[in-house]
C-alpha cells in the first residue's frame, strides 16, 4: 500500500512530529510506502502532492485539531483517528486499516 497522512496535535510541536515518525516507521516495517504531512506550529511540512494523493491507497489523519486541505482526499479512503492512537499503536492501526481495505475489496 501507499499510505499518506497528516499529523497535527493541539500544541503543534512534539506529538505532531513524533506521530509522523511512528507512522513512517510502522508503515515501512509492515512493507508499505508512506508519506506523512505535518501541520505544526511552523506550518505544513512534507506537503502531500496531487501525485501522492492519486497514488494513495489510504489517508490516515491523526489529529486532535482541525486540519487544512482535507478536501484533497475526496477520491481516497480516509481514516481519522486521535493522535494518541498513533502514539500508542501505529502498527496495529495500519494492520487494521489494511484488513478493512482488503475486506472491502472482496
Amino acid at each position: 500500500m501507499y499510505i499518506i497522512g497528516i499529523t497535527a496535535c493541539t500544541a503543534g510541536i512534539a506529538h505532531t512530529y513524533i506521530a509522523k515518525e511512528k507512522l513512517e516507521v510502522a508503515a515501512r516495517a509492515l512493507g508499505h510506502e508512506v508519506k506523512i504531512e505535518t501541520q505544526g506550529t511552523i506550518g505544513a511540512e512534507n506537503i502531500l502532492t496531487e501525485e501522492d494523493v492519486a497514488r494513495a491507497s489510504v489517508v490516515i489523519i491523526a489529529a486532535d485539531i482541525g486540519i487544512s486541505g482535507k478536501d484533497r482526499f475526496k477520491s481516497v479512503p480516509v481514516v481519522e483517528v486521535p493522535i494518541s492512537i498513533v502514539m500508542k499503536s501505529p502498527k496495529s492501526l495500519i494492520t487494521k486499516i489494511e484488513a478493512s481495505l482488503k475486506e472491502k475489496e472482496n
